[in-house]
């Protein structure tokens, strides 16, 4: 026990590598429509949700600092791209939700991608992405169960 198992120090460098690719090319794809990977994030995850987050889901979604997505949100609302609603759960916590506007400007993000999406279904397939994408959950998963208070989940 202790020994560091190579499948899960390679496994953990692919993702880290796949981040910092993933951040980048989104920058530099998205970048036309005024937004950044970290705004388009945000937008998806509360596009995607099926329930209004408050910042702090949000940021604990994506692996972030509170403060950080806070920054973000609050950018975003200045653009009309968010807006603010007040939380049943939490008085000052108030929830964002996605303005037209911003789902707009999330539809152009991932229309800037699509083809590059596209790209990576035809030389990986179908089958290997959804793999791929049940083992970074399981993996997620086994992380937060060992690290995480029995609160944070």
């Amino acid at each position: 026990m202790g020994d560091l198992d190579p499948d899960v120090r390679e496994l953990a460098l692919a993702i880290f590598e796949a981040n910092g690719r993933l951040v980048s090319a989104g920058n530099d794809l998205v970048a036309h429509l005024g937004l950044t990977s970290a705004w388009w994030q945000v937008l998806a995850a509360l596009r995607y949700s099926p329930v209004p987050l408050a910042v702090a889901s949000i940021a604990r979604n994506m692996g972030l600092t509170r403060q950080a997505v806070q920054r973000i949100v609050d950018l975003l609302a200045e653009r009309g791209l968010v807006a603010f609603r007040p939380n049943p759960h939490h008085r000052r916590a108030k929830l964002a939700i996605l303005t037209p506007a911003g789902a707009d400007a999330l539809l152009g993000a991932e229309r800037a991608v699509a083809s590059l999406d596209q790209a990576i279904v035809d030389e990986i397939g179908a089958a290997r992405i959804r793999e791929a994408t049940a083992t970074i959950q399981a993996m997620v998963r086994v992380i937060s169960d060992r690290l995480d208070g029995p609160d944070d989940h």
